[in-house]
């Protein structure tokens, strides 16, 4: 997809706050840092539409980023990390949760992991839970350009082995720094919508 015209246009905490359209919506989940805003950056060839923060955990709300009046991108709070109260982490659970199973127009869920690393145990609960509800999932695996080129099969492999890989499932290599899996990332959006 050409992208000229994106933007955020809401942040959302609950269901009435959603959009109110019928255009289909990706959500776009990972640990904090992993590297969601510049997957979101690159694929909308902005450089700061999404802010990426020096401190994990900043994004705590859904933000809704609609791309050509086409779909949303919906970016949801990561996951996994520590300096965020119980309280506070149990909220966004819920508030990720209740988004995830009962929103219609979600058509997949874009999980975002980091090639160079196993999927964590939160990656691999995260997976677990898409697979559970039965919703769509494109794995992106990232930061690609952080390993030589010959290592990227062995480590999808260890990748696929950690979250026990449902083969109906699509995963693309990526780096936001090269536009590495870019078009493939597209693609696989556009024949879900």
């Amino acid at each position: 997809m050409k992208v000229n015209n994106a933007e955020i246009v809401i942040s959302a905490v609950k269901p009435e706050q959603y959009p109110d359209d019928a255009l289909p919506e990706f959500a776009l989940a990972g640990r904090s840092n992993v590297g969601k805003s510049s997957f979101i950056n690159k694929m909308l060839n902005r450089k700061a539409l999404a802010r990426i923060s020096s401190k994990p955990g900043k994004t705590q709300t859904l933000n809704f980023y609609i791309i050509e009046n086409a779909l949303y991108f919906v970016d949801v709070p990561g996951y996994g990390y520590a300096k965020v109260s119980k309280t506070e982490r149990a909220a966004w659970g819920k508030m990720i949760e209740t988004y995830i199973t009962t929103r219609k127009k979600l058509k997949a869920v874009i999980l975002i992991v980091d090639l160079r690393h196993p999927p964590t145990v939160d990656d691999r609960m995260m997976y677990d839970f898409l697979k559970h509800f039965e919703i769509p999932c494109i794995v992106i695996a990232t930061k690609a350009d952080k390993i030589p080129k010959g290592k990227w099969q062995k480590h999808l492999k260890v990748t696929k082995e950690v979250l026990e890989f449902d083969p109906t499932d699509e995963i693309i290599i990526f780096s936001s720094e090269t536009g590495e899996g870019k078009e493939a990332a597209w693609k696989s959006i556009e024949k879900r919508m």
